[in-house]
């Protein structure tokens, strides 16, 4: 499908856009079932943090945190009860199985259209950003489209946004680092609910990327 507009910029979600996530999740339920099944109740406090502050962000336009990613965490910890002392470790659990153990299943779930689609519209000179609420940069070096993007906001990195779509922050100031009016700018993303709302309220054309 042909970028639609002749946007100045692209926003890019990355999970779920850049990949296909059916292959990945395939890959990644073998790992927890044979390696990681004593995480599977951390790995899933997380992701009810992730949603319970999603919908937070959702309903309050002028919530912010400093770091969102800390706060899931930070929420997922009390959830189960562990001590601060135990904080740290659990951070890089969930780091491991959301980072970095899905980086090696990454490359082979890319979506190779919509990478070549990227790169023709970088060298037509268009402005690419990646956008994400979680940690990207490993994820992007893993799928080989680092060099693409000239910004990146993503959650859990240096300065990265204080906001979770479908608030519109992270999207306005990815827009902002580019020098691009949002009214020029177009998100895509696989989730309408999240990338398409955050996108229509930060006054952004649209364009859901699915299987």
């Amino acid at each position: 499908m042909p970028i639609s507009n002749a946007p100045k910029a692209l926003l890019v979600d990355l999970d779920g856009t850049l990949y296909r996530k059916r292959p990945l999740r395939w890959a990644m339920a073998r790992e927890l079932l044979l390696f990681g099944w004593r995480d599977l109740g951390l790995i899933r406090a997380f992701r009810q943090a992730h949603e319970e502050l999603r919908e937070r962000f959702r309903a309050e336009d002028d919530f912010e945190l400093e770091d969102p990613f800390a706060a899931q965490l930070e929420l997922a910890a009390k959830r189960l009860g562990l001590p601060a002392s135990e904080r740290e470790a659990q951070a890089a659990r969930v780091r491991l199985w959301m980072v970095e153990r899905p980086g090696r299943h990454l490359r082979r779930a890319r979506r190779e259209d919509l990478a070549a689609e990227l790169r023709q519209a970088r060298a037509d000179g268009t402005r690419l950003a990646l956008v994400s609420d979680y940690p990207a940069r490993d994820k992007l070096r893993a799928l080989e489209l680092d060099e693409l993007f000239e910004v990146v906001v993503a959650s859990g990195e240096p300065d990265g946004p204080r906001t979770l779509k479908p608030n519109p922050g992270a999207f306005l100031l990815a827009a902002q680092r580019l020098g691009v009016a949002p009214a020029h700018c177009q998100v895509l993303g696989d989730r309408p609910d999240a990338d398409g709302e955050a996108a229509r309220r930060a006054g952004m054309d649209f364009r859901l990327i699915a299987d």
